[in-house]
């Protein structure tokens, strides 16, 4: 055992006793950090409880109730038709997780929680996805036993498996193809914002959804020739949504498993965007081979998704995407330095990060293919 394990244990063992937790809690210059600790321990335990508050008001649509007003307990029972006595509490559990703000009068307002989620609407479409994960994480040994088919997460994400990915119709692929659609404004932005793309003639977004990334590089760059690479009824909405946009004369998607099927050729700037994350390191291999194989030389490949190790927000890598992807029955979270090495396994150079502005939302790898 080294010193630094030593060391580590030795903590661990005093901060075990109950008797210099006593002590820390009393002595002056521990004491602060004592109920910070003991508050943080406490978050862990309730945090299911604290994420069904935000469920609930979700659920009434609380937020935008009180977006530039402030109601009592009795006006948002009635516009609501939940009972007074469970308005008022859950309102005061949203008041103490700063969702929502008690004011003037009896009234309630916006907490500053709540008025940054008003600012980014997908999450609140992720809040009611999460029911489907809170589903299977009832047992989350049972969970862990075994990556099992029959989950929630694993029936909601057609693409997960390979099997039911070459089956999936258009009745499969339109709910989780709508929810990352409606999570990716803010994605999009952030990594747009990060690397300019201006100096690229095509862009080939390779599980590009129904289209919503290619959307918002479509308004940065005009002359920009777009490209959609997913599975056939994913590209078909991403058609509908390319004609809604006025993008037809320069958006195409190709409906093919990206996966079974070589890429097609000729795009200088392709994108994989929330991809990685969510398959085994063997069809990732195979998937970033294709990528290489497709792109143009010279061009730039562009890796967009969170990543586990990320400074500050280490819990939203191996601990929240870490379970969930095990529940959806695929994929696993990597860090940075690990999707580099894979991209360099595939054939590309000149790996280096671009740094974004919410990189717990997503960080961005740009990557160039070798000369061959």
């Amino acid at each position: 055992m080294g010193f630094r394990s030593a060391f580590l244990d030795w903590r661990n063992r005093k901060i075990a006793s109950p008797a210099f937790q006593r002590w820390a809690a009393r002595f002056p210059l521990t004491r602060g950090v004592a109920r910070k600790k003991a508050a943080e321990t406490f978050d862990l335990a309730a945090g299911f409880v604290y994420s069904q508050v935000l469920a609930a008001c979700v659920d009434i649509d609380l937020f935008r109730r009180l977006e530039g007003v402030c109601l009592t307990v009795e006006e948002l029972s009635d516009e609501t038709g939940l009972p007074p006595v469970g308005m008022e509490r859950l309102l005061k559990a949203a008041a103490a997780l700063k969702l929502i703000r008690k004011r003037e009068g009896e009234t309630y307002g916006l907490g500053e929680r709540g008025a940054a989620l008003l600012g980014n609407p997908s999450v609140f479409a992720m809040v009611r996805h999460h029911r489907a994960l809170y589903a299977d994480l009832a047992d989350p040994l049972a969970l862990l036993r075994a990556r099992r088919s029959d989950t929630e997460l694993a029936r909601y994400w057609a693409y997960a498996d390979s099997d039911r990915r070459l089956r999936a119709g258009a009745a499969e692929v339109t709910p989780y193809s709508e929810l990352m659609a409606a999570t990716q404004e803010m994605i999009a932005m952030t990594a747009l914002d990060a690397f300019d793309i201006s100096g690229h003639r095509m862009l080939m977004d390779v599980g590009g959804g129904s289209g919503a990334f290619l959307t918002a590089a479509a308004a940065r760059v005009p002359e920009l020739r777009l490209r959609l690479v997913d599975l056939p009824p994913v590209a078909e909405l991403a058609r509908d949504r390319f004609r809604t946009a006025g993008l037809a004369h320069r958006a195409e998607a190709i409906g093919q498993d990206m996966f079974a099927s070589p890429l097609p050729a000729g795009a200088d700037l392709i994108s994989l965007n929330r991809i990685l994350h969510d398959h085994d390191d063997e069809p990732v291999a195979s998937l970033l081979a294709s990528v290489r194989r497709a792109i143009s030389p010279g061009g730039t490949l562009m890796v967009i998704e969170p990543m586990a190790g990320t400074a500050g927000a280490e819990p939203m890598g191996d601990a929240y995407f870490g379970l969930y992807l095990w529940a959806m029955g695929s994929g696993r979270p990597r860090t940075a330095d690990e999707l580099k090495a894979m991209l360099r396994t595939a054939g590309f150079t000149r790996i280096r990060e671009a740094g974004t502005a919410q990189p717990l939302l997503t960080r961005v790898l740009v990557a160039e293919p070798v000369d061959i």
